[in-house]
């Protein structure tokens, strides 16, 4: 049964062709989703492995970065022009492909390629599913499919830490990328098969001066997020250099894209209210998304001493969340999509403002619920801005528009966390300032009898413990204000889903 013909029935009418799309896009944003945060688990034994520098592996991750945030504006053009069978089949094979090269790499060289064709390749994977979605299925079901594509893109970042150690820890760092081959191979058979029907081509030429442009412009911005808190940001001519080239590069973009014929980005697409919003909240999705996950495992490995497996399963309750979302998103969508909007976006600041409360004595309890709730409010914001924002554009401009949601998406992920990282760092640093100025013998608090005898400060050894004590605390309130910064974007985003209007899809 196709599209066409379900148009009343629900999930369940839809013919095999549809369901195979479904599965198709699932897998692929699994994939996807989990080598995002597949390589940071892996870094520390690779580094090992190839004898680099912290400043030579972070170009493992930066150029990754880098070559997924040049390649995604091109998923619109890409699939006009090569259709989204081939594209499809294309970047999926040669996304599974550059997973089996960062496998087989012996030289810290050969993973940076590898990884940055990972990242160009698999680029086009989460906008296009979305894009497909929304074009082959009929409206009403298309919260219901946007709800099991999201499985994929939400489970993937949680999955990925918890079967790389499973991986790394039966055999090495290798079989942490090796593992995504098989299944990498299993959805270029189901895409194959899945889009027999989609090979329609446009022949319409690349605007070479606004790709040019923008790539610039974003792999400067990528550079400097990515680089600015190791080399101090202003202070290093690298980053200033990457600062000005970007902001050039922009300009050019924006005043090419405004007076071209046929622009890279249409800069029409803004004048659509609801695409636009979707775009600002989409952009803060983004920076709530992997926030956490970045700041969260490094709080209880270095704070608390937690293992890498435990920490990897109190994470994975954020996916406990998606899961429970989903048994409610459908309806909420359908009745009520920017309350939905609106209440998961409280949801993820009511999580952030839970884990600002914890302090250097936190439980798994605290950790496990306010991720838990937090995957929750992801899910229950999701589906509902993908609906809304896309609900007036013209199906012609819905591959495009799903590649700069994602692209906004991916943005605002870089930005936040080089925000949050730099909060963490400066407020450790100033507070353990702070503290440690208060230690003194004139300090009638550090010699009353109840004070541990540990921290006996006529001793070389007292000092030490108490200065590691003071660094402990001094972290921990960088990690609440990092929290607080998350739950304070989440908050001021919630009034911009009123500010979305319900509207049937342009022609």
């Amino acid at each position: 049964m196709s599209a066409a013909t379900a148009t009343q029935g629900g999930i369940f009418s839809i013919g095999g062709r549809l369901w195979l799309i479904l599965l198709m896009v699932q897998l692929a944003n699994l994939l996807f989703g989990m080598t995002i945060t597949l390589a940071n688990l892996v870094l520390p034994e690779v580094r090992g492995a190839v004898s680099a520098t912290q400043d030579e592996i972070s170009w493992v991750i930066t150029l990754n970065l880098a070559a997924t945030a040049v390649a995604t504006p091109m998923t619109g053009w890409l699939a006009g022009r090569l259709g989204w069978r081939a594209l499809m089949f294309g970047t999926i094979t040669g996304f599974t492909l550059a997973s089996l090269a960062c496998g087989l790499a012996t030289s810290l060289d050969q993973l940076i390629l590898a990884r940055v064709a990972q990242g160009a390749f698999g680029a086009p994977i989460m906008p296009l599913g979305q894009a497909i979605l929304l074009t082959t299925f009929p409206k009403h079901l298309q919260s219901t499919a946007l709800v099991m594509w999201g499985v994929g893109a939400v489970f993937g970042p949680v999955l990925g830490p918890i079967l790389g150690a499973i991986a790394t820890e039966a055999w090495n760092w290798r079989a942490a990328f090796l593992m995504i081959v098989p299944c990498g191979v299993a959805c270029m058979t189901c895409t194959w098969f899945a889009l027999r029907d989609h090979t329609r081509r446009d022949a319409t030429a690349l605007d070479w001066v606004g790709f040019l442009a923008l790539s610039v412009a974003l792999v400067a911005a990528q550079l400097v997020l990515d680089r600015g808190q190791r080399l101090d940001w202003f202070e290093s001519p690298e980053i200033l250099l990457c600062s000005l080239l970007g902001l050039l590069a922009f300009w050019v973009f924006v005043a090419h894209s405004l007076t071209a014929a046929h622009p890279f980005l249409d800069p029409r697409l803004l004048l659509d209210r609801n695409f636009s919003i979707g775009l600002v909240i989409s952009l803060v999705m983004g920076m709530l998304a992997f926030t956490s996950m970045t700041l969260v495992p490094s709080l209880l490995h270095d704070l608390r001493g937690y293992p890498h497996d435990a920490i990897g399963l109190l994470i994975a309750a954020r996916g406990m969340g998606n899961w429970l979302a989903f048994l409610v998103v459908i309806p909420f969508t359908r009745v009520a999509p920017r309350l939905a909007i609106a209440t998961g976006l409280a949801l993820q600041a009511a999580s952030a403002f839970w884990m600002a409360s914890f302090d250097i004595n936190l439980t798994e309890d605290g950790i496990f619920w306010s991720h838990m709730l937090q995957g929750f409010g992801q899910s229950i914001a999701f589906t509902p801005l993908a609906m809304m924002a896309f609900a007036t554009l013209p199906p012609r401009q819905v591959a495009e528009g799903s590649a700069v949601f994602t692209l906004m998406r991916n943005f605002g992920s870089s930005l936040f966390i080089s925000l949050a990282v730099l909060v963490l760092i400066r407020t450790t640093s100033m507070n353990y300032a702070q503290m440690t100025a208060l230690v003194s013998p004139f300090n009638e608090i550090l010699v009353l009898p109840g004070m541990p005898s540990q921290w006996e400060l006529g001793s070389t050894s007292g000092l030490l413990r108490l200065a590691n004590e003071i660094q402990r605390q001094a972290s921990m309130i960088g990690y609440v204000n990092a929290f607080l910064l998350m739950a304070a974007t989440a908050a001021l985003a919630v009034p911009l889903a009123g500010l979305m209007r319900g509207a049937q899809r342009a022609g």
